[in-house]
C-alpha cells in the first residue's frame, strides 16, 4: 500500500481505524477512542487524532474482548475486508 495523505509518515487513529473495518463508521471509532478502549504502545489515548505510525501496537478493548493489534501499514482507503487485514497483525492469539 502507498502511503497515506502526500507521504505522511502517520495517520489519524480515528481514520486507520475506520480504514482497518473495526467500525462502520469513522464516528463510531472516534467514539470507541474517546471512551477510553483504546490504547497505543501501552499508554491510554482519547484522542480520535492520535498519530498513528507503522510498527505501533494498539490494544483494543472492545465488546467484553481485548484485542491486541501492530500496524503493518497505514490505509490509503477503506477497501475489502480482505484488503483491510493487511493492515495490521492480530497478537491477541499469540502468547500465554
Amino acid at each position: 500500500m502507498a502511503e497515506p495523505e502526500g507521504g505522511a509518515d502517520w495517520q489519524r487513529l480515528d481514520l486507520w481505524l475506520w480504514c482497518a473495518r473495526l467500525a462502520k463508521t469513522r464516528a463510531e471509532c472516534a467514539r470507541q477512542v474517546a471512551g477510553g478502549s483504546v490504547r497505543i504502545n501501552r499508554q491510554p489515548t482519547d484522542k480520535a487524532h492520535a498519530r498513528l505510525r507503522v510498527g505501533d501496537v494498539l490494544t483494543l478493548a472492545l465488546h467484553g474482548r481485548v484485542r491486541v493489534w501492530r500496524v503493518l501499514a497505514l490505509a490509503r482507503r477503506r477497501g475489502p475486508p480482505a484488503e483491510a487485514r493487511l493492515l495490521y497483525e492480530d497478537l491477541s492469539d499469540t502468547g500465554a
